[in-house]
């Protein structure tokens, strides 16, 4: 009857090995190095996945943008010069009070409009927006100050980089009055130059932040209103035609990125019930999801490749320890054959030692792996003061981020390893023939 007992073969296997402690530690050191390293890369990995993430989601992937749509002609403006069509105040509203998981709503109304100084004069996209709307869209401060609560239904106006540059040259503009229609602005602040947003299939627009000026939202409404009206260029008695828009953008930032796509369809529920006609978009940036999808699956496979070299070699150096092993032991095998030991009990011994080295490289290996964070800020740390200029900003502002599911797999692929690399030389081991096994010297 077979004997599945481990705890004898465990500690022959622990006296065998202590008799060898160099070569021992050796081939346990293969498990650690590769232990530590598939934690390390994955950290590393995970560090560098989160920063693509990151700045992924920041390009607005949890974004999802309700536009307003010009509808063409309808029933209720065929007869008239003023369209009335769009997003409303009152949806901004519901979204704000209904719609379960949102993090934060902008509602944004535009125009193009003149501003004027003096004699210099620029057309420019008026926006009208509130505080949020700096963060949302990446826009810096390049002077004075950005729109606040506080600034609701006063004249003030924060220009562009080029608007700025276009209106006063090479003056200061903050502090200056500029005409907007027919009134005075007060400039309160210019912001930095941006690059143009690309555009992204068919979810994002391209746009040029640069030639925008901005005001407060209820500014917009109270000063400028609802009403934008045109020449046309028919003529006629009336050479006008207008269109009523209350709101041109709601965007609107959820939480998780897993409930954008849920979030959208209950915001184009809700908006079905309310407007007749289809004179608005909701849009969701697909590309920009589907790229954080990619980036995170790439990460995970390059991952799981390193994991299955790094412990590859290693257990391929347990292999050859254990085969030089068995060579050398040939007669204590033959001895062991002689006494009654059946060839399970040969297998089990040398199973049991491939095991005990493996589990300990692999084990020192996770101590030594979950101390990646503080190793690698002491070597950022030791690298600034040595050389300020040679690590780069994505090095230096890195994050290692332990993954506890690399500790498991490192684990397991350094016992399976044991198993599966200790199995040859134990089989081998134990189909020697009794009689030339004692008769080896």
């Amino acid at each position: 009857m077979i004997n599945f007992s481990f705890g004898r073969p465990l500690k022959l296997g622990v006296k065998s090995l202590l008799l060898q402690k160099m070569r021992a530690s050796l081939a346990a050191l293969g498990i650690f190095i590769g232990t530590t390293t598939v934690i390390w890369l994955v950290a590393m990995g995970e560090g560098v996945s989160y920063q693509a993430q990151q700045q992924i989601l920041e390009l607005g992937a949890r974004n999802i943008i309700i536009r307003t749509v010009d509808p063409g002609a309808t029933d209720d403006s065929a007869n008239s010069r003023v369209k009335k069509y769009g997003l409303l105040r009152k949806d901004f509203e519901r979204i704000v009070s209904t719609v379960p998981g949102v993090e934060e709503v902008i509602a944004m109304r535009e125009t193009r409009f003149e501003l004027r100084y003096k004699n210099r004069g620029v057309e420019a996209k008026l926006v009208g927006c509130g505080q949020e709307h700096l963060d949302m869209n990446r826009l810096d401060i390049a002077r004075g100050r950005w729109i606040t609560p506080r600034d609701d239904g006063q004249k003030f106006i924060v220009l562009a980089d080029e608007t700025a540059k276009r209106l006063f040259l090479h003056e200061n503009p903050i502090g200056k009055t500029i005409w907007v229609g027919s009134e005075f602005y007060t400039v309160i602040g210019q912001t930095r130059q941006r690059a143009a947003s690309a555009a992204i299939g068919g979810s994002l627009d391209a746009r040029d932040y640069n030639l925008d000026a901005y005001i407060p939202l209820e500014t917009f409404r109270m000063r400028i209103g609802d009403w934008v009206m045109r020449r046309t260029s028919s003529g006629g008695s009336f050479p006008f035609e207008g269109e009523i828009v209350q709101l041109n953008q709601i965007t609107v930032r959820v939480a998780d990125l897993d409930d954008v796509d849920g979030t959208a369809a209950i915001i184009n529920s809700d908006l079905k019930k309310f407007h007749k006609t289809k004179d608005y978009s909701v849009v969701v940036p697909k590309e920009l999801l589907e790229q954080a999808e990619r980036t995170k699956a790439m990460f995970n496979v390059l991952l799981v490749v390193i994991a299955g070299i790094s412990l590859l070699v290693g257990g391929i150096g347990i292999m050859n320890i254990m085969l030089a092993t068995v060579t050398e032991r040939t007669r204590e095998i033959g001895i062991r054959r002689a006494l009654g030991a059946k060839q399970f009990d040969i297998v089990q011994q040398f199973l049991a030692e491939t095991l005990v080295l493996t589990g300990a490289g692999g084990l020192l290996g996770v101590v030594f792996g979950l101390m990646c964070g503080p190793l690698f800020q002491l070597f950022i740390w030791g690298m600034s003061i040595a050389s300020p200029d040679t690590l780069p900003p994505i090095v230096s502002t890195l994050e290692p981020r332990i993954a506890p599911w690399s500790i498991g797999l490192s684990l397991s692929i350094s016992v399976g390893a044991g198993v599966v690399f200790g199995l040859y030389p134990a089989m081998k081991a134990a189909a020697m023939d009794p009689i030339e096994a004692l008769r080896h010297e």
